[in-house]
């Protein structure tokens, strides 16, 4: 099962800003392969946390404007949206799944 999602500017206010759940936004870029290294990781969290987490991809060369009304100056960066806002931001791929789980529980419940 993939629950992973795919952002855009044409659907980022409606799938991020507007979203009833927390939104983990990835951003990412073909070309850097700490993103490549981090992509079985934040798919398997999309699985393991549908329907409490919503997590998708934004590719920062595709929608640079995003990126940079976020502050992304680095990627990969894991950012936070709640009620259409940017709550938090993990910047770098921490190895595995368990510190960005560990991260997301501090603002989101994602254990139970």
């Amino acid at each position: 099962m993939n629950n992973l999602k795919h952002f855009d500017g044409p659907t980022f206010e409606a799938d991020v800003l507007k979203s009833d759940l927390p939104v983990l936004v990835d951003f990412w870029a073909e070309w850097c392969p700490p993103c490549k290294a981090m992509e079985p990781v934040v798919e398997r969290l999309a699985d393991e946390l549908a329907g409490k987490v919503t997590i998708g991809k934004l590719d920062v060369d595709n929608n640079q404007e995003i990126a940079i009304r976020y502050g992304v100056m680095g990627i990969p960066t894991l950012g936070l949206f709640r009620d259409g806002r940017l709550i938090d931001r993990m910047i770098g791929f921490p190895g595995s799944g368990a510190p960005i789980k560990a991260w997301l529980e501090k603002s989101v419940p994602v254990t139970a």
